[in-house]
């Protein structure tokens, strides 16, 4: 560190000469923008004020909401490895963007080391505080939905409920092989919107899980919790996976209607046949489809259930194909046609998630050190994936404003590379900073600023 190099001329071209000059730059000019999502939002604030934390105050030198600022700024940035904090240590926008101080003070402080950031993973890992952080990702998503509506709430949300494999490598506590995905992983629930792709919740679980393991309980009580935040109404889409008697009857139980898709069996195979006949006449150029319902009951449900079966003729095929779905919406409002149109705006949900794991390179990389147990493990991965999903949040926000300022699509990693990732210097004269973004952000920083007070700023 500090080491100085002389001047080096690069071979493709003698006219440039390269040294290092020393100045206050910076490549993530863009962190000051996440830095006014979570002012908005209030959610740093929020979470310090709820998270529990025994520190002796004399001996804390960073606040927790500094820390959480550091830990989602960086991950949002790209910088998702602790150990990536040592090198950012004097990166000017991140002292200025993570500090709860003001002035030049941030400039002259050190930001959180690496220890003390796994210290503070630690504490987020206590039951208690993955408790707040759970319920703080879901205010997060709500402030999200309510900020671009003049603050009032969605009427209705659907929750696309999937599972997210992550993979794994060494030796991890709580991993398990799995022959379907191919890899030794964890097994995630994530919970998410997928007309708006927010993100609302996610739960860790061991790699040998269910596919609906703890979704019984998991699912009503995000359910109920977005219900008394903001009193929407709630329904569920989720795949094959989660229609076991388990699931469906804690959603009954809590009047949460939902529609799934079911795995066919030969039981339902016969009860569809009678509807898999051609109609006459010449094959069609366009897809065809009908809907018919029928009851049935499962050896693993309670009761009987309403299934819609789906009948589609394709263009040039000699055979009609069909699946089935399972709802308990009300058939009175909800056609099957209805249901499936529903059902198949799932398929965005598995887009945001796929976006979630590409963009944010979600990894669960805590280990047995020391005397940890598995629990311990998995509470510190349960903490990773939350703070990622934060991550995204905070990402997410700024997309969706681009999206209606230009009215074009925006992915995350775009939003990353021309937003966020801009050169920056920072300057600092008579206590005053001034901070010049480099010439790639002339395109979309200007209108991106004068749009920012549309997301409004949350009630204290």
């Amino acid at each position: 560190m500090g080491e100085t190099i002389p001047t080096w001329k690069p071979t493709c071209n003698p006219s440039v000469s390269v040294r290092l000059s020393g100045r206050k730059t910076s490549s993530d000019g863009g962190a000051f923008l996440l830095r006014e999502v979570m002012d908005r939002s209030g959610i740093c604030e929020q979470l310090g004020q709820q998270l529990q934390d025994h520190s002796d105050p004399s001996k804390v030198r960073h606040s927790l909401t500094s820390q959480l600022r550091t830990l989602m700024i960086q991950q949002a940035q790209g910088w998702d490895d602790l150990s990536d904090t040592q090198l950012l240590g004097e990166d000017p926008v991140f002292q200025l963007a993570c500090s709860d101080q003001r002035s030049t003070t941030p400039l002259t402080q050190q930001r959180p080391s690496q220890p003390t950031l796994s210290r503070l993973l630690n504490l987020l890992a206590l039951d208690a505080n993955r408790a707040v952080l759970h319920d703080g990702l879901l205010d997060l998503a709500m402030w999200r939905l309510s900020s671009m509506r003049g603050g009032k709430p969605l009427p209705s949300i659907t929750l696309d409920v999937d599972g997210l494999p992550i993979e794994t490598f060494g030796n991890q506590a709580g991993t398990g092989y799995n022959r379907y995905v191919g890899c030794t992983h964890y097994s995630p629930l994530v919970a998410s919107i997928a007309e708006t792709g927010d993100m609302v919740g996610g739960l860790l679980r061991e790699g040998n899980s269910g596919n609906a393991a703890q979704a019984d309980q998991w699912i009503p009580g995000l359910v109920q919790r977005i219900r008394q935040t903001i009193g929407a109404q709630v329904q569920v889409r989720f795949d094959s996976g989660f229609t076991g008697g388990h699931t469906l009857s804690a959603l009954d139980a809590a009047n949460i209607p939902f529609v799934g898709r079911m795995t066919s069996n030969a039981v339902l195979d016969r009860m569809a046949q009678p509807y898999l006949k051609r109609p006459a006449g010449r094959p069609p150029q366009q897809l065809r489809e009908w809907c018919h319902e029928f009851y049935y009951k499962a050896e693993s449900w309670e009761q009987h259930r309403r299934i819609v079966l789906v009948v589609s003729e394709r263009p040039d095929d000699l055979f009609l194909h069909h699946f089935f779905l399972v709802t308990s919406l009300d058939s009175k409002d909800w056609h099957g046609h209805e249901a499936l149109s529903l059902y198949r705006r799932r398929g965005k949900a598995e887009g945001h998630m796929g976006e979630l794991k590409d963009t944010l390179n979600v990894h669960l990389s805590s280990t047995c050190r020391g005397a940890s147990t598995v629990q311990d493990v998995m509470g510190r991965n349960q903490v990773n994936l939350l703070l990622d999903l934060y991550a995204y949040q905070l990402m997410h926000s700024l997309r969706v404003l681009m999206e209606y300022i230009t009215h074009q699509g925006w992915s995350l990693r775009k939003v990353r590379e021309q937003i966020l990732k801009i050169a920056a210097t920072v300057a600092v004269h008579a206590r005053r900073i001034r901070v010049h973004i480099g010439r790639a952000g002339n395109k979309w920083w200007p209108v991106l600023l004068r749009h920012l007070s549309w997301l409004h700023q949350a009630p204290t």
